[in-house]
């Protein structure tokens, strides 16, 4: 469905157009105007009549109506075509979900299709018609925009994850040796979240490279300003330090799981140990006691008075030096 339709001039918003098909005309026709339309989830139909006012490709129409896309920039012959991915968190489930946001923008016109929840459109629209100023340099203004909302949430989500990392690094850390299983069950679950906003944080490192006029051997981006190039190397700066972040938080991850299976693993060792020090203890009495209990004639001191008393004493004498022993050892 069309969220939102209007026509700017000189970095203002003017009257919404009346017909979908007239709203292109009306922007080209002022000058230095534009109409940025901003769709949600659009059904075939809906995005066709989109499509054919606005001259889109129809490989990216395809992407835009199928989603679930990574993030790029694709060039086309009346327009460019870019996807990004918006990021959510939730703190009560720790967990990390993403939407999607294509943005086609040519001639006079800018197209926003939106996926899913975690989209900063709204806000990005409001912010721009309260900055006059910026929407006057037209489509290149919208596009900085997003992709400048979308890269700072990222900064706020790698921040919540280094929270989380540091609390399961506390956890696996802890001297209380329970709930070994919910830990590595935590750390797993993390990792596919760190997963999750890898794969939206990742490949969009070359595309606004390409729009920051920092990538080697790369063509001048058409449809946007060139003037804008510093702004965008401002995102591309935001987007390097988010994934460093994701980098180190991967390779966190990945240590913290180590160290809890090597204790895990350690803490086995020494049940262990205990298990099989007191197993040796119980063997001794069993020992003796089978030994005796074997019923022969002839044994020693079979018939002597003080028989059972001594053994008894042996007995003891022996289990308190075995758990002196295994207690000096460490094993107890």
């Amino acid at each position: 469905m069309i969220v939102d339709c209007a026509i700017y001039q000189h970095g203002r918003r003017t009257e919404r157009p009346a017909d979908l098909s007239d709203a292109l005309d009306q922007a080209r026709a002022q000058d230095d105007a534009f109409v940025w339309i901003g769709v949600h989830e659009p059904s075939q139909e809906e995005f066709d009549h989109v499509s054919r006012e606005f001259g889109l490709h129809v490989l990216a129409v395809e992407d835009a109506l199928k989603a679930h896309q990574r993030p790029k920039l694709e060039i086309y012959d009346d327009s460019l075509f870019m996807v990004l991915k918006p990021v959510t968190y939730e703190p009560r489930s720790d967990e990390v979900s993403s939407g999607e946001v294509m943005i086609f923008i040519g001639d006079s016109f800018v197209v926003t299709v939106r996926h899913g929840e975690g989209s900063p459109l709204s806000a990005v629209r409001k912010r721009l018609e309260a900055e006059p100023d910026m929407l006057r340099h037209g489509p290149t203004a919208v596009l900085y925009a997003v992709a400048d909302a979308v890269v700072d949430h990222y900064l706020e989500v790698a921040v919540e994850l280094q929270a989380d990392l540091e609390e399961l690094e506390a956890e696996v850390f802890s001297p209380d040796i329970g709930g070994a299983g919910s830990t590595a069950s935590r750390i797993y679950r993390f990792k596919r979240q760190v997963m999750e906003f890898r794969r939206a944080t990742g490949p969009l490192a070359v595309p606004v490279s390409r729009l920051a006029g920092v990538a080697p051997s790369v063509a001048e981006v058409p449809f946007v300003d060139r003037s804008a190039q510093l702004f965008f190397r401002d995102v591309n700066d935001h987007l390097t330090r988010v994934n460093e972040s994701v980098d180190g938080l991967d390779r966190l991850v990945s240590d913290v799981l180590s160290a809890h299976l090597a204790q895990t693993s350690v803490r086995q060792n020494d049940d262990m140990r205990k298990i099989s020090s007191w197993a040796a203890m119980a063997a001794v009495p069993t020992m003796i006691a089978g030994i005796y209990g074997m019923n022969f004639d002839h044994m020693p001191e079979l018939h002597w008075v003080w028989s059972y008393p001594a053994v008894i004493l042996v007995m003891v004498l022996l289990e308190f030096g075995l758990y002196r022993l295994f207690k000096r050892r460490g094993w107890l």
